[in-house]
């Protein structure tokens, strides 16, 4: 008898209806690996964030009494865009020695503006926020402080475009790729402080940009 109801309400359950439960179940389920992943994201900021504050607050109280003396001001003050389309006003040292200017946006990591690793920092009616789909993840993602298409853009391979390199990091972000991009734009800056500028070598087998003939980002 209870297996004669059983087929009863299978029968009379609508196929829509069964493929609209296992759609919502799908969708909540990407919710939810989306929202633990964008709290490891905001975890990271705020732990190593905060540790990096602290570590350089020396060096960026020096910097700003030199520069007090300067003529210009202290602080940088642009508008961006940031989490959810809201603009704030970013502010950095007006010194690129020693990358004092990255170092001073620190704090806009610690209150949630900035994250450590995320898309460039736009400001608001940028064209390169307006493209097909590029939209919808700049809002949901905070810009960072550095990202995929600052480490790659010094390579000079063709295909590093931003644009791309910054839509692949929204598809493929994680804690993982995060520390990847923080170990190379460390590397790349002590580099750079050690040896000076690298020197552009000649291209390898790989190097080669292999995109067909008028390929272009809008693809």
């Amino acid at each position: 008898m209870q297996n004669a109801k059983q087929t009863a309400v299978r029968r009379t359950t609508h196929p829509a209806t069964a493929t609209a439960a296992r759609a919502a179940a799908r969708a909540a389920g990407f919710a939810a690996a989306h929202l633990a992943a964008m709290t490891a994201k905001r975890s990271l900021d705020l732990v190593l964030g905060s540790a990096l504050l602290a570590l350089t607050s020396p060096a960026l109280a020096v910097g700003a009494l030199v520069l007090a003396f300067r003529p210009g001001g202290v602080l940088r003050r642009d508008i961006r865009t940031g989490l959810g389309g809201r603009p704030f006003e970013l502010r950095s040292l007006r010194t690129r020695r020693l990358r004092l200017d990255l170092l001073s946006r620190l704090p806009h990591v610690v209150r949630g503006e900035l994250s450590l690793v995320g898309p460039a920092p736009l400001a608001p009616g940028d064209p390169a926020a307006e493209g097909q789909g590029c939209r919808n993840w700049r809002q949901e993602l905070r810009p960072g402080l550095t990202g995929l298409a600052q480490v790659r853009a010094r390579s000079g391979m063709p295909w590093d475009e931003p644009a791309l390199l910054d839509a692949y990091y929204a598809e493929h972000h994680g804690t993982g790729l995060d520390l990847a991009i923080l170990a190379q734009s460390v590397r790349i800056q002590l580099r750079t402080a050690l040896r000076g500028p690298a020197r552009r070598s000649k291209a390898h087998l790989s190097d080669t940009d292999h995109r067909p003939p008028g390929y272009s980002v809008a693809e």
